[in-house]
């Protein structure tokens, strides 16, 4: 705690009340009550001291909430036979929640990422406690929540009690992202580095990452020079990335920053010089990178984030020119039905922000709202452009929003067409495999 300790010798006026809210993890923690609802900062930002304190009282604590997105890390609290103390309530998950959330020891809201944080400030969920993970504070008594602003400022603000880990690995990210320690009730000080979330998982094969190029060079062919970009999560969207480094001005509105981006940054192809909003500036709500997006983003002037609730407004993303929403898919009917979240009935992810950036961009002048997917699962045996979906899965964004297919064999539009000319288009780019199948059932159902 340098940056603490420095302060201190500088006697600032806010020291007194820092000082006096300084306690051990494990003292901190007795706060949370049975019966009470925890909010907890996500992503790679989870303060994983509090959580592992907050765990390590699971006998005295019945009927605890825990509400939450994703988080990178252990989850002791998804644990079997944690169901009596804890019960998670997932916004989106990962795979260290799904299990849980399928076997019913967990909870899953379907919600668009740009309301998850409305919930709390329109009182529809109440926040008992907030477990957060901040930056040291500056010499006027602010904290960053650092790495991940959007998805916890709202709620911690109107959380009864917080709680935060001060931990100087957390980088300062600059724009809407500040908690002064006299909004702070109890304040742990705990150094430990953050999580990661690598960009490749180790494990693709290089047949698996030439199909992800080949997707992310058909992307890029429909990025125009000054457009405006936003990510999801995923190695699509990373390939992507691979093939704008001869684009020129780009922007960034994303819900999510990754390590991608930072080389683009630095090459001077990601400017944000053309952006009709916020000019000049990465746009983010949270980070889910490593050490290098944090060190990267640390007191990084091109950097603002904001709550999720701005970021993800579908009216806010439509004022950037040339807005390019980039996401994902588990598979995609015939007639353009887009199942993001469930794989039949099993919850598999959530919606996330995919509606937020589809219907934003695609009122952006010269926007582009993009779903990408491989054609086939990995072992090429099942086609993810289906006749129909599978009983009980999810429909992400709807027929009426999908606009841009791409996969490895190339593009398709769909908006204005009829369900014949859809199911053509989305024939033309399935897996070869499987036009043949794709085609007798479009022939049978639709009359092609």
């Amino acid at each position: 705690m340098e940056q603490v300790k420095d302060y201190k010798k500088k006697e600032a006026a806010w020291l007194g009340k820092y000082n006096s809210k300084t306690m051990r993890a494990d003292d901190a923690v007795k706060v949370i009550k049975s019966g009470h609802r925890i909010v907890i900062q996500p992503g790679c930002a989870a303060p994983m001291e509090l959580i592992r304190a907050m765990v390590r009282r699971k006998d005295e604590l019945r009927d605890v909430i825990i509400y939450h997105i994703l988080i990178v890390g252990d989850l002791p609290y998804t644990e079997p036979g944690m169901e009596k103390h804890f019960r998670h309530v997932a916004f989106f998950m990962g795979g260290n929640t799904r299990k849980a959330v399928n076997e019913g020891r967990a909870d899953f809201m379907p919600i668009f990422l740009s309301e998850v944080t409305l919930l709390f400030k329109k009182g529809i969920l109440k926040a008992d406690v907030a477990l957060i993970n901040v930056s040291p504070p500056d010499e006027h008594g602010f904290c960053s929540y650092g790495i991940d602003v959007g998805n916890i400022k709202t709620p911690a603000e109107k959380a009864d009690i917080v709680i935060a880990q001060v931990n100087s690995k957390m980088p300062r990210g600059l724009g809407n992202s500040f908690i002064h320690i006299n909004k702070i009730d109890y304040i742990v000080e705990h150094d430990e580095p953050l999580m990661e979330l690598p960009q490749v998982d180790p494990k693709t094969s290089p047949e698996i990452i030439k199909i992800y190029d080949d997707i992310g060079r058909n992307v890029a062919e429909l990025i125009e020079d000054g457009a405006t970009l936003q990510m999801g999560i995923g190695a699509i969207p990373d390939s992507v990335l691979k093939y704008l480094h001869t684009k020129n001005d780009l922007g960034v509105h994303t819900e999510m920053f990754s390590d991608g981006m930072i080389e683009l940054v630095e090459e001077g192809v990601i400017t944000g010089e053309l952006k009709t909003l916020h000019q000049g500036k990465i746009v983010a709500g949270f980070v889910l990178g490593t050490k290098r997006s944090y060190d990267f983003l640390d007191n990084n002037p091109i950097f603002e984030f904001h709550p999720q609730e701005y970021v993800n407004d579908p009216f806010v993303i439509a004022k950037n020119y040339k807005m390019v929403a980039i996401n994902s898919a588990i598979e995609i009917d015939l007639t353009g039905q887009v199942c993001a979240d469930s794989i039949g009935t099993k919850l598999y992810s959530g919606i996330g922000g995919q509606v937020d950036f589809i219907r934003g961009a695609s009122h952006s002048e010269g926007g582009k709202p993009i779903i990408a997917l491989p054609s086939a699962t990995k072992d090429m045996k099942i086609s993810r452009i289906v006749p129909t979906l599978k009983p009980g899965a999810g429909v992400v964004t709807s027929r009426g929003d999908v606009d841009y297919i791409v996969t490895e064999y190339g593009r398709a539009r769909l908006w204005g067409k009829t369900i014949k000319e859809r199911a053509r288009e989305l024939i033309r780019i399935a897996h070869p495999d499987f036009r043949d199948q794709l085609t007798q059932f479009a022939k049978e159902t639709y009359h092609i």
